[in-house]
């Protein structure tokens, strides 16, 4: 394929001006949809993509028949129990959607055979996608008697949905459909009635309405309106069913509401709204009947939250029932007849503990924490999480657990001695042996004197004879660096099939988890994020400098990546060591940081202030954006006048992104080729997508092998060996 000219972005020169401070961005313009040129741009910069990309194509389809090989296309999960049934979800070969299923439960038994006469179709996805290029479904929601669901789908890939009413007996189902819904929904107890969450031009959940079914969607009462822009709604019922919980939440401040979940009238506010106190609300029926509110709040200077409780009653008083533990994050609690189950954080891993209630008055006591059991695992570092668990009255609760090397595993725990049964291994075709390959915890010392934790996975036979997990390799390994760290969000060690093509190749895979996520806890996120977001990319990279020099990585087959926030990672990190890195991979990368967060009509602009500081109205947050944002740090030259030369660079966007904005690769890369002609960058830009790209599950692995290929080609490990 003859590669066609390299796309040159028009200079349309716009002053913007804040503080005093005028910056001449030349490709504003770009943001611009309706303008037909910016449309010609992204189609000219896709078609030269083909091209440049076209020699990658036979690794490419290699890459992609290797992810396939290794997934059992036609699977089952394990099923749920939630009422009086088992839910679970089908997928077929050929097939790009999930298919959710359903069959009576009969007794308390697990359904061992799922093959069985009695299945019922819950909805088949590939039926509503068939004739979309994009199909996403956002909302599934059973009602609590079992007969309806709602179904919220998005054709688009800008995350509003459509609310449509599915019947599972056989009855008429309404037939009213409900627009701009976002993604959260809830059933009042008697099903008669859907709570749904619509989102602003901004793309703010901030109204929460009341239909009733077989009525107008247009005569729907509005609950709430939220008129401050940094909050988001949220709804959902308790799992005890004793009431409707309304979260209004920003980045750093919570007020919880509730309703009675038959008759949701004016909303009482359970939890007031004070500046910098976060809280997570559940219900609790003890086992004497009593309802208790149950808190994971910072209230109180908790950095790493504690878990309070309060009797149910006109004013709840809360005392701690759970204390702070620094360097243990309690994430979330949720209440079952007689046990709690605490999701926390403890030595940089996630894990779940059990808690027993005792009976009578105070279903705490005084020592709740020394009751509780740490569910086990099988190996150490290993991520374990909290699956689906809809029923109240359970004696087992759903978790998975995996790591680098060990596939999910889907294990129900049984919560009066945390005793472990596993229900499903996620499979590996291809004969996979999870002996061939180790994982390893390494530490890397950050400029600033701060242990910064990193996650690796290769093969086995690099190390040398007798070598053991996080000892060196035999010489120097090609390796692809990940990262994120922003919103607390914490990248843990999980295992993919479709990182085997790397692996199989001797490429190694690393997490660098940098600060700004939430690893380490609150303090590791804190320490990452408004006036110290600096640290993060200084983070990402000294662990590349470190990678290097204890003799891990190869420093010319170095490739780094990351995607939303970890694109500005990436980004901020290659316009301050530009030659660290071979290859750079950045996905729907958030880039143009200070023009976004300074216009407040933008998705989420508001809201984000918060995270990453208000430049708008504070001067010292407008400078400090403006010192990493990576599209105003592009540079032609180096200090000593030569040109500045990037890392190879492929960069993907989204047309319909409603969370990074399709114009912030393409202004960025626009940038960088006028900056230099020489840097090699590539922009490919999905015209039917949104922030997660393809929504098709073959779709998705095809843009997967895409980045591979590229990234393989580019660090010279193209074939297996």
């Amino acid at each position: 394929m003859a590669v066609p000219p390299l796309p040159v972005a028009e200079r349309r020169p716009t002053k913007l001006t804040q503080f005093g401070d005028v910056r001449v961005d030349e490709y504003f313009w770009l943001r611009d949809r309706d303008d037909p040129a910016v449309l010609a741009y992204l189609e000219a910069e896709n078609a030269f993509a083909a091209a440049a990309l076209e020699p990658t194509a036979t690794l490419r389809a290699r890459v992609y028949d290797e992810i396939v090989a290794r997934v059992e296309e036609t699977d089952v999960t394990a099923p749920v129990r939630f009422g009086a049934w088992w839910y679970y979800q089908r997928t077929y070969e050929g097939k790009s959607y999930p298919v959710h299923c359903r069959r009576p439960a009969t007794g308390e038994a697990y359904p061992e055979d799922l093959d069985a006469p009695g299945e019922q179709v819950v909805l088949d996805e590939n039926d509503l996608a068939a004739g979309h290029e994009f199909c996403s479904v956002g909302v599934l929601e059973l009602a609590p008697h079992h007969r309806l669901a709602a179904v919220g789908t998005d054709f688009e890939g800008n995350e509003r949905h459509t609310v449509t009413f599915r019947s599972l007996d056989g009855s008429p189902a309404p037939a009213e459909s409900i627009t701009n819904v976002g993604d959260s929904v809830a059933w009042t107890r008697d099903g008669a009635s859907l709570l749904y969450v619509t989102v602003d031009d901004a793309w703010r959940p901030n109204e929460l309405w009341c239909h009733r079914l077989g009525t107008d969607p247009a005569t729907d009462r509005l609950v709430h309106r939220e008129d401050d822009e940094r909050f988001r709604v949220s709804v959902a019922r308790t799992r005890d069913d004793a009431a409707i919980l309304v979260h209004l939440s920003s980045a750093l401040t919570t007020e919880v509401r509730g309703a009675d979940p038959d008759e949701p009238g004016d909303l009482e506010v359970l939890w007031p709204r004070r500046q910098g106190v976060e809280c997570q609300l559940e219900h609790l029926t003890a086992p004497d009947g009593t309802g208790w509110w149950l808190a994971v709040t910072n209230d109180g200077g908790a950095v790493d939250f504690k878990l309070s409780a309060g009797r149910e009653g006109a004013s709840p008083s809360f005392r701690d029932v759970l204390a702070e533990v620094p360097g243990r994050r309690i994430m979330g609690v949720e209440a079952f007849v007689g046990h709690l189950v605490v999701a926390e954080r403890r030595d940089g891993a996630p894990a779940v503990r059990l808690f027993a209630l005792a009976h009578g008055e105070d279903p705490f006591g005084d020592d709740l924490d020394a009751r509780g059991i740490l569910v086990g695992a099988d190996e150490s570092p290993a991520t374990t999480y909290l699956g689906a668990n809809p029923e109240y009255a359970t004696a087992t609760v759903r978790i998975a657990q995996t790591s680098l090397v060990t596939p999910r595993g889907a294990y129900d725990v049984d919560l009066a001695d945390g005793t472990r049964t596993l229900r499903k291994q996620q499979p590996v075709r291809g004969g996979y042996d999870a002996s061939r390959y180790v994982s390893a915890r390494l530490w890397v010392t950050a400029r600033d004197g701060t242990e910064v934790p990193v996650s690796l996975v290769h093969r086995r036979d690099l190390l040398p004879e007798g070598g053991v997990p996080g000892d060196l390799p035999t010489t120097p390994m090609p390796l692809l660096l990940y990262g994120y760290g922003a919103y607390e969000i914490s990248i843990d060690p999980m295992f993919a099939s479709s990182r085997l093509p790397l692996l199989d190749r001797g490429v190694a895979f690393a997490v660098a988890h940098v600060r700004g996520g939430g690893e380490l806890g609150r303090r590791w996120y804190e320490g990452g994020c408004l006036e110290h977001k600096q640290s993060s990319f200084d983070d990402f990279v000294d662990v590349a400098h470190a990678l290097v020099d204890r003799g891990v990585a190869d420093p010319d087959r170095l490739a780094a990546m990351g995607g939303s926030a970890g694109g500005l990672l990436i980004g901020a990190s290659v316009n301050q060591a530009p030659h660290a890195f071979r290859a750079v991979v950045a996905e729907v990368p958030f880039v143009d940081v200070l023009s976004t967060i300074l216009d407040p009509s933008l998705p989420l602009s508001v809201a984000e202030w918060e995270e990453w500081g208000d430049p708008l109205h504070d001067e010292a947050a407008y400078w400090r954006l403006k010192s990493y944002s990576p599209y105003d740090n592009v540079v032609a030259t180096e200090p000593d006048g030569t040109p500045r030369r990037y890392p190879e660079l492929l960069v993907l966007g989204s047309l319909n992104d409603t969370r990074v904005s399709f114009w912030e690769p393409a202004k960025w890369v626009a940038k960088l080729r006028a900056a230099n002609p020489e840097n090699p960058v590539v922009l490919k830009t999905d015209l039917g997508a949104g922030h997660a790209g393809p929504s098709g599950r073959y779709d998705a692995w095809r843009e997967r092998a895409l980045v591979y290929a590229w990234v393989l080609d580019r660090i010279g490990a193209g074939d297996p060996s």
